[in-house]
């Protein structure tokens, strides 16, 4: 995760220096300066170009980053059935990461557009228990690795994820910042489920496979904002795994929201 963040702050500071060329099409409020000369004295004023007409817009970009906590409803409650107490986990260790790098839209006018956008989303289970899911298994089985330990036991997806988002929007206020409300559904596609764990016995281990993670996953996202920093929350309508045994067990995050301007 560290790892993780730290790329994810290089890809900013690099989109940050990139913006003057890359983003020459976005829809921000757009705002020059002219000079005029009177009387040997030069007046400076400085004027706002409004959105009067509709445009289309987008491009790529670095925002929308979502970074939260996880957690999983099963069959409408936050206490796991005993079907899926294996996958017991640790609240504050369950995380979601997300952000966008490309959109493409509509603005309608200054306070109301509509967009497409695709990014990434990684969603990261700390388990509590010292077991090890099977990869390659038609099933969700897994083995228990006492007396092993692990100080770190997690359990994670990633999945490339399209939005379709609407955005409201405020006026700028005097200082030149507005409220955001944004929100629409979106599908996901997994790129790979993944278990890292960490004992003194076995030292730090990595697996990869599906681990039954849905394939397709569809769901939707609010996220409310004032200038680029705002709450999201996320909720998936489909099951979680594809297994019969972990139906109707769902995924849900909330969190902080970076660069919804």
């Amino acid at each position: 995760m560290k790892r993780l963040i730290y790329t994810t702050l290089m890809v900013s500071g690099l989109a940050g220096v990139m913006a003057p060329g890359a983003f020459a099409q976005q829809d921000s409020t757009k705002k020059k300066t002219d000079y005029s000369e009177g009387h040997g004295i030069i007046i400076k004023t400085k004027s706002t170009d409004s959105v009067k007409r509709g445009r289309f817009v987008g491009g790529i970009t670095f925002t929308r980053v979502d970074l939260g906590f996880s957690r999983l409803i099963d069959n409408g409650s936050f206490n796991l059935s005993p079907n899926n107490d294996f996958l017991d986990y640790k609240g504050g260790k369950t995380s979601t990461f997300s952000f966008d790098v490309l959109q493409f839209g509509y603005r309608f006018n200054s306070n109301f557009k509509v967009y497409v956008a695709g990014g990434f989303d990684w969603t990261l289970i700390r388990l509590r228990k010292d077991i090890t899911i099977a990869k390659n298994s038609n099933e969700f089985v897994y083995t228990d690795q006492s007396p092993v330990h692990f100080s770190k036991n997690r359990f994670s997806s990633s999945y490339v994820h399209i939005p379709l988002n609407f955005e409201f929007r405020t006026a700028e206020n005097k200082n030149g910042k507005r409220f955001y409300l944004v929100l629409g559904p979106e599908v996901s596609f997994l790129l790979n489920g993944k278990i890292k764990q960490i004992s003194e016995e076995r030292g730090k281990e990595k697996q990869y496979d599906s681990y039954h993670f849905q394939s397709v996953r569809y769901g939707g996202t609010v996220r409310f904002g004032y200038g680029g920093l705002g709450l999201f929350t996320k909720y998936y309508f489909n099951d979680m795994f594809t297994t019969t045994q972990q139906a109707g067990l769902k995924n849900m995050s909330f969190g902080v929201t970076f660069g919804l301007n």
